[in-house]
């Protein structure tokens, strides 16, 4: 679903310091912005909304206009709206803390769509449970939500990372290197993840639906240029909510939108469905603000940030997971009160849920 690597955190830590500055010391009342967003099952309504006029439709509303870019690597995208290049971005909860945030660009997410209820998974050659991946090499795009899948899975069975041995792979080798004889088990996302579980011998053992709500898909924007043009995030949530009500309808209509959708990621309306019966998408504000709202929420991220730690993904010389504050929908704050740089709330959504947009 995402790919996360060392390499590419400090890639976007570096371009933020190269421009001499962030997009927070840029913030102002303007008319333009530019959205960045890549290829995922709970991203492709993006680029159906810019394609078929509801991005227009809403930036008209709000006097603004709104750019809407694709990008083929997701990590890049992340990078470019590090350095200021972009006013919001698609990204999961993990790494918007441990880019964006551990960059110093304080951060908000506008939209909460989903989570991960099924979309990655570990995987194993031959018959065994999940027990049975001690003492093997297992390959993952290491720092990713794979690898925060990997280190929960093993939780649940009394194990950690000590008991295997992790082996960083590209997500484009994935299926490739599954079908080697070297490679025995596996943790990656879909499309992958279904293209594995059609060869012979491949088991799964564990997914994205036993942690369900840790793995978040979300639209989140540059919290000065959100806070300077609150008509911005208005016309995101307006743009969410208006294609998802196309999306899930059982319309022809409905069936249209999956199916271009499903052609832009590279598969067909039944792919993109089977991927979407994965997802757990919250197609409606006021689902969401319920989502956003519990206090789940505040577990998940503490669970995050703790394996972020663990790994030295939250800045170097980090003195612990406390170093960057996240702000809670309901004001309070894990970690640094004074260092907050990601922050959840429900108030652009809330507006969506009672027709105030």
């Amino acid at each position: 679903m995402t790919f996360l690597t060392r390499i590419a955190t400090v890639a976007a830590l570096s371009m933020a310091l190269a421009t001499g500055t962030s997009s927070l010391a840029l913030a102002q009342a303007k008319t333009d912005f530019k959205v960045a967003w890549s290829i995922y099952v709970g991203w492709m309504p993006w680029g159906y909304a810019a394609d078929a006029g509801i991005v227009q439709k809403w930036a008209d509303q709000y006097g603004i206009t709104i750019e809407v870019t694709q990008f083929n690597d997701y990590v890049e995208s992340i990078n470019q709206y590090t350095a200021g290049a972009y006013d919001a971005v698609t990204l999961t909860n993990m790494d918007g803390l441990s880019i964006p945030s551990a960059g110093g660009v304080d951060t908000t997410a506008v939209v909460i769509g989903d989570f991960s209820a099924g979309n990655d998974a570990v995987i194993l050659k031959g018959a065994g449970d999940l027990a049975s991946i001690a003492g093997q090499s297992v390959n993952l795009v290491e720092f990713s939500v794979s690898h925060y899948l990997l280190a929960r899975a093993l939780e649940s069975v009394g194990m950690t990372e000590r008991d295997v041995s992790v082996v960083n792979t590209s997500d484009p080798d994935m299926v490739g290197a599954f079908q080697t004889a070297d490679v025995t088990a596996m943790v990656t996302w879909n499309p992958m993840v279904s293209e594995i579980l059609a060869l012979p011998d491949a088991t799964k053992v564990f997914d994205s639906a036993q942690i369900p709500g840790e793995i978040i898909d979300m639209m989140v924007a540059n919290t000065e240029v959100l806070e300077a043009n609150p008509d911005f995030g208005k016309a995101l949530v307006g743009i969410w909510y208006d294609t998802m009500a196309i999306m899930t309808a059982d319309t022809p209509e409905g069936a249209a939108a999956r199916e271009a959708m499903g052609a832009a990621s590279g598969t067909d309306q039944a792919g993109f469905e089977a991927q979407l019966a994965a997802t757990k998408l919250f197609p409606t504000a006021a689902e969401a603000v319920t989502f956003t709202t519990s206090p789940d929420l505040a577990t998940t991220m503490d669970k995050v940030r703790t394996f972020l730690f663990d790994k030295g993904l939250l800045g170097s010389g980090a003195p612990s997971a406390d170093v960057i504050g996240i702000e809670l929908p309901d004001g309070t704050v894990l970690g640094d009160s004074a260092n907050v740089k990601l922050r959840f709330t429900a108030e652009y959504m809330q507006m969506a849920a009672e027709g105030a947009l």
